[in-house]
């Protein structure tokens, strides 16, 4: 007989015991939750002898669904599978391959991926002949199916600017998506959502079918995905959703916080249980956790505790500028990775468009790195793309380049062509950040960037940080060897092999779900972290320290918060503010501006 509750502290142990009805776990980072949810399934199954195929676990990914399965299969053995484990977009693929007909979709429909969508807009827009990109659209398609809003209600819900324009784009989209028998990975859920709604069998079907659900994840969740949890489990409320208000860092691609708000209103009598036993990190640093978060007034706190000793203070460690930064961590790295492996510990930043300065250093110091989640920055497109503008300047028999840059549109290739013939004999005597700006005047490159899509706004801070890069090196030539030379020691690194087995590099986003024993969190500066996109949005705002709590809580033994006095940043030098994440009372006094 298997001890289900062995080990658990009393509020796992509760969470556990929730089997009838809806209820609310709310998990805090490094509590155990996973743990909860396979014990939970587990309890279900030996103790309260519920059929395994009536059982739903919805995850965010793949990776945590297969972990999942594992840990169940481990104990329980293959026999006894579950009637799902997985994300919700495959859980809704399945359900239409199975049932998508009723709304007219054909049993062998094809799912498009990114790359499938964005040439399907640009065909659609080849015909409309708009001036905006695909990504201008496809970024404002998926934020309307991610509400449930169709195209014909699109004007209805949002009034921005162009929003008729998308509406019409949205509704040719929709008829090409179904003439060539596709959905998007948006569709996956709003059409299930649709058939629902529209054929009640079907969902009685299901609703009998799968008796008690079971979903991760809960502040990550969207309109759509919400809307599906509550129907499907609507009959029997035999719902569990386990989520963090603080750990909720996914806005800007649909998530809605107050899902999990929602729920208690929809599902009356949902119990509610808080896991705020930490199992990861040290108590100074979730009481440094807990300094930040509370500051956050629109959604309720955790207050992390464990039975761990108190361990190493937080250090926050004040540098002149951002080389002054990556060397003083690569510093520590090499004294800290004579007892640590390399693979425990992990660099944090805010923007990709950071790692920049940090694989320098770590390439000249022979420190392994992996860049987790990311390109590193040379290899970036928009990097690649402008590189080959600046080689051609130089080289116009540049056979590589060539194609790349014909490649990015024929009437810009024309402009450059005209660019070439103005400065290519005065071309050394330009600086390299001016030449920068004539190619971006003369090409319209950077409108292939939509700001106000998170991806393209990425791609254009890493614009703004190679011109960074380009006011060091005023000469064309020396810029470009400099990045040839930083080329090729990424070339002798991945040679060794090593890079697999290095310090972690990653965007704080990237950093959700994950544990190090030795954490850097980087560029603690006003216009960083928080982002100067967020500053004068109370929500916004709120979220940046919720991402910054993410990446404390990611910390097991040791972590180190740097911020610069000055920063070389985004095309130049600023004097840099110090974030008001890690005030104190009395800098605060301070009148900043």
């Amino acid at each position: 007989m298997i001890d289900i509750f062995k080990g658990l502290n009393p509020q796992q142990k509760k969470a556990i015991e929730a089997v009838d009805g809806p209820s609310i776990v709310l998990a805090g980072a490094g509590s155990g939750k996973t743990r909860v949810l396979v014990h939970k399934v587990l309890n279900l199954i030996e103790n309260h002898n519920v059929d395994p195929k009536s059982i739903v676990m919805i995850t965010f990914t793949n990776k945590a669904a297969r972990e999942m399965k594992d840990r169940i299969a481990k104990i329980m053995g293959n026999e006894k599978t579950l009637g799902y484990i997985g994300t919700f977009h495959s859980f809704c693929a399945m359900i239409l391959r199975r049932d998508g007909e009723y709304i007219g979709i054909p049993h062998a429909y094809t799912i498009y991926d990114d790359g499938d969508q964005q040439q399907l807009l640009k065909q659609v827009l080849k015909k409309k002949q708009s001036k905006y990109s695909p990504r201008f659209f496809s970024g404002r398609i998926s934020g309307a199916k991610n509400q449930l809003v169709s195209p014909e209600r699109f004007i209805e819900i949002f009034s921005f600017y162009k929003a008729a324009e998308v509406a019409q784009v949205y509704h040719q989209y929709q008829k090409e998506l179904e003439k060539n028998n596709a959905l998007d990975f948006d569709d996956l859920l709003m059409k299930v959502v649709e058939l629902f709604r529209l054929h009640k069998p079907v969902l009685e079907k299901y609703q009998n079918r799968y008796q008690y659900i079971l979903i991760d994840e809960f502040q990550d969740t969207n309109v759509a995905q919400y809307t599906l949890a509550k129907t499907l489990s609507n009959k029997h409320k035999n719902i569990t959703v386990v989520g963090d208000f603080s750990q909720s860092i996914y806005s800007w691609r649909g998530a809605d916080i107050r899902n999990l708000e929602k729920f208690s209103g929809d599902f009356e009598g949902a119990q509610i249980i808080n896991l705020e036993q930490n199992y990861r990190s040290t108590q100074n640093i979730l009481d440094f956790a807990y300094e930040i978060i509370s500051e956050n007034q629109t959604h309720p706190i955790l207050h992390l505790h464990t039975d761990a000793a108190p361990g190493d203070d937080v250090e926050t460690v004040e540098v002149d500028n951002e080389e002054e930064e990556a060397t003083f961590i690569a510093d520590r790295i090499q004294t800290i990775s004579v007892d640590l492996d390399y693979t425990e510990i992990s660099v944090l930043y805010r923007t990709n468009a950071q790692s920049r300065s940090i694989e320098e250093i770590f390439l000249h110091y022979g420190i392994p790195y992996t860049l987790i989640g990311g390109t590193r920055f040379y290899e970036r497109k928009e990097i690649k793309d402008i590189l080959c503008y600046l080689r051609l300047l130089l080289h116009p028999d540049d056979s590589v380049a060539l194609e790349r840059v014909i490649k990015l549109g024929k009437r810009r290739f024309q402009k450059y062509k005209e660019l070439f013939l103005q400065i290519k004999d005065s071309v050394l005597e330009i600086p390299t950040a001016e030449i920068l700006e004539m190619v971006f005047d003369q090409t319209e490159y950077l409108g292939l960037y939509d700001p106000d899509i998170t991806e393209d706004y990425a791609r254009l801070e890493n614009i703004k940080e190679l011109k960074s890069v380009a006011m060091t090196f005023p000469n064309l030539v020396d810029f470009l060897e400099q990045v040839a030379l930083v080329e090729s020691e990424y070339f002798e690194g991945e040679k060794t092999g090593k890079s697999k087995d290095g310090v972690r590099l990653m965007t704080l986003h990237q950093a959700k779900g994950l544990e190090f024993s030795y954490v850097f969190i980087t560029g603690l500066e006003e216009g960083l972290l928080p982002h100067s996109r967020s500053v004068d949005d109370i929500h916004q705002l709120e979220e940046e320290r919720r991402l910054f709590y993410v990446g404390v809580t990611r910390a097991k033994k040791n972590l180190v918060i740097t911020h610069a006095r000055r920063r070389f940043i985004f095309g130049r030098r600023i004097l840099s503010m110090k974030s008001r994440f890690i005030r104190s009372r009395e800098e605060e006094e301070v009148e900043w501006w």
